[in-house]
């Protein structure tokens, strides 16, 4: 009787998850399907082989893997829906969401004002702090504040908060084209190509797996830090503009996080990018 009742029970929670998914736009096959970069560790990168729960990545031979997929694992697993991961640049991201190409993009957007205006966004699913990098050897790497930055060359990648709003706020930087990817920033910085990038903490803490000659800048608390809105460092994860149901399903997930648990998955997530990332 009791393997009975059981077998009843999660009958009757996989027909509660697909009656759900057949109401959200998009969901009809109960699939979420994610775009991200895959490029971007330790927020999300490629990977040779499934090793420590990496998800394939559609029309690859490639799988994805960090915080991002990690996220949206537990998101998947919470709704009762299989978990579908597209691998994309960053500037196509917006517009793959705004076409309905995918359901979803968890790949460590800030939840501007912007981007507010042409999607929707779920969470926030962590918190940022905005810090520099730059070379152990370097004049800047004693910096107490972004005024110790002063006139020093610098960039950091395209579209983001750290080129458009970071950088500018430093005195007399001499800002250099924005790099493309995340990679490319930190290749700028690592071979000298800049004195300093500007990133959030755990792009940098991963960058020092990779490049343990560089050192990070982190100036909160001094009185000489970036300013930054609530909005720059919530990150969220955007959705097709009016799909409130979608927005709803992820938030029943993330409303009972806090930023200590989000920073516990980060770290496990750390831990497990690959040193080339």
């Amino acid at each position: 009787m009791r393997k009975l009742i059981a077998m009843i029970l999660v009958l009757m929670t996989a027909l509660v998850s697909v009656s759900f998914a057949e109401t959200i736009p998009g969901l009809e096959d109960g699939v979420l399907t994610v775009a991200m970069e895959c490029a971007y560790a330790p927020y999300n990168w490629a990977q040779e082989t499934d090793a420590n729960g990496a998800v394939p990545i559609k029309d690859s031979s490639m799988y994805a893997n960090g915080y991002d997929v990690m996220t949206a694992k537990a998101i998947c697993d919470a709704n009762g829906w299989q978990l579908e991961v597209k691998k994309l640049d960053w500037d196509s991201l917006i517009p793959e969401i705004q076409n309905g190409y995918s359901d979803a993009v968890i790949a460590g957007q800030s939840m501007t004002a912007d981007r507010m205006e042409v999607v929707d966004f779920a969470g926030p699913y962590l918190y940022a702090t905005i810090v520099c990098l730059t070379k152990k050897d370097s004049k800047f790497a004693e910096a107490k504040g972004i005024s110790d930055l002063k006139g020093g060359t610098c960039t950091s990648q395209s579209g983001t908060i750290w080129y458009s709003s970071c950088l500018p706020q430093i005195p007399e930087a001499n800002i250099g084209m924005p790099a493309e990817s995340a990679p490319a920033m930190l290749m700028a910085v690592a071979s000298g190509m800049v004195d300093f990038v500007c990133t959030d903490m755990p792009t940098a803490q991963g960058a020092l797996i990779a490049y343990p000659d560089l050192v990070i800048l982190d100036f909160a608390g001094s009185g000489d830090d970036f300013e930054v809105s609530e909005e720059e460092v919530n990150i969220g994860i955007s959705v097709q503009k009016g799909n409130t149901a979608l927005v709803d399903a992820i938030n029943s997930y993330l409303k009972d996080k806090t930023a200590d648990d989000f920073n516990a998955m980060m770290q496990e997530a750390i831990k497990i990018q690959p040193i080339g990332e």
